[in-house]
């Protein structure tokens, strides 16, 4: 019999209604049988995340602010949740869970444990309209070291064991357990990896991810009207999509389903009977060459341009570059090069105002001939599996963009040869993605 691990996003589970339709999702379905929840996410435009609500408790308590007005909109809203869904018995039991949860935050209990309860606290309704067992991330289920980094070989360990013993489980997702048993949690979005953790500790046919989009498309819908939607991608296309922008899976939900080759499918809640997008290996073949697969991107990188004389020749130049970047505990995105000259480019959000300072290191460090910043650019990725085996696809882009006036500040191909980024001023960031989008896809 096949297994599916089914993972539901905020949106999925905001409210009762969208709860119902987990249910039907869940029950039309027997294999559907190891199910991650998120907290819930908004209900309307002006409503806010419980996961948010409850990093402002804990903000609030950590500066000695009452925090009751907040909290209270908290346990409302699941206690409300409860009703609707006639479990009058479960919103009785919330409360216990509310007072205590309430006291761990106003006694100084991490961020980390507070924002999790939004996922713990979901995972018990879920569990009781489902008829399921509850399984605790927290509970030797989820590791992490003493460091605050996921342990997956225990994990797996672990989690299958449990697993092995329970035929239908909730799995509230976004946490686990350091080895003193504090609660830890994935980076924001988390849940999706540990949907992605559960599928392959259950050695699942398919992890399905529903959110409130039916699949992935070829580019953002704010900047290309009504993009077409992608049927088929690899992990490593997805990865490069991910990493630029696209966001409808967590960048990191990949890669514990990517080395045994479970596929990812997502899906819409509000959209049950559409298929959605597909996440396979790549050894699957090429549906047909010429074509891309999307087009991503993100604004405000700064571009730190390196000019020096023989600098081919002058061993460790480029360690020293790049451990003034380290020293200032910044990473980097690209670095190309030529005879003479290196570029760094650093996003904006991990510069963090230390350009200044990161320039005269530089200047000591290097002794370059000119140094230079270039602020206000973006990146933007033509991703495609085909496009190696293809000739004239640069040739399409670069063309494209001449055509709509986009000046081209950088240029870089990954070795894996499924992308070509290319680097522009901020203002261009939307013309130059549908100028793209139109030469493939219109």
């Amino acid at each position: 019999m096949a297994l599916k691990v089914c993972k539901f996003g905020g949106s999925s589970v905001a409210d009762a209604d969208q709860i119902r339709k987990v249910q039907a999702i869940i029950t039309s379905d027997p294999d559907r049988r190891y199910i991650v929840v998120s907290a819930p996410g908004k209900r309307h435009a002006d409503d806010r995340k419980i996961t948010d609500l409850l990093y402002l408790c804990h903000a609030h308590a950590q500066q000695g602010i009452a925090f009751d007005d907040v909290f209270n909109l908290i346990a409302d809203r699941y206690r409300q949740i409860a009703i609707d869904l006639g479990l009058k018995d479960v919103a009785g039991q919330l409360d216990d869970a509310f007072a205590y949860i309430q006291k761990q935050i106003a006694q100084g209990a991490s961020a980390d444990y507070a924002a999790s309860r939004g996922e713990f606290l979901n995972g018990v309704i879920r569990a009781s309209v489902l008829g399921f067992e509850l399984v605790h991330p927290d509970d030797k289920a989820i590791h992490f070291d003493d460091q605050g980094n996921f342990e997956a070989d225990k994990t797996q360990a672990a989690l299958s064991a449990t697993l092995g013993r329970t035929q239908r489980a909730v799995i509230p997702g976004f946490y686990g357990a350091m080895p003193d048993g504090t609660v830890k949690t994935f980076s924001r979005g988390g849940s999706d990896v540990t949907g992605a953790i559960v599928a392959r500790a259950a050695n699942a046919s398919v992890y399905e991810n529903w959110t409130d989009v039916s699949g992935l498309l070829m580019a953002d819908p704010r900047v290309v009207d009504q993009p077409k939607p992608i049927d088929v991608v690899t992990y490593r296309e997805l990865r490069e999509l991910s990493y630029m922008g696209a966001t409808v899976l967590h960048d990191e939900a990949i890669f514990p389903v990517r080395d045994v080759g479970i596929p990812v499918n997502i899906r819409n809640t509000n959209e049950p009977d559409h298929p959605g997008s597909m996440i396979i290996s790549e050894t699957q073949p090429i549906a047909h060459q010429g074509s891309i697969t999307g087009i991503a991107g993100r604004r405000n990188f700064t571009v730190i341009a390196i000019e020096k004389a023989m600098m081919n020749a002058e061993i460790g130049f480029g360690r020293r570059l790049l451990t003034v970047l380290e020293s200032n505990g910044i990473s980097y995105e690209h670095t190309p090069s030529g005879i003479d000259t290196i570029s760094v480019i650093v996003s904006d959000q991990q510069l963090d105002n230390k350009l200044d300072k990161v320039l005269k290191e530089i200047d000591i460090e290097c002794r370059p001939d000119k140094l230079t910043a270039f602020p206000d650019m973006a990146l933007i990725a033509t991703v495609g599996r085909g496009m190696a085996h293809t000739p004239g696809m640069a040739a399409r882009l670069f063309g494209a963009l001449a055509n709509a006036n986009v000046n081209i500040r950088m240029i870089d191909q990954g070795s894996s040869e499924i992308n070509i980024i290319v680097g522009v001023e901020n203002s261009d960031f939307q013309t130059a993605v549908r100028a793209i989008y139109d030469a493939f896809v219109n």
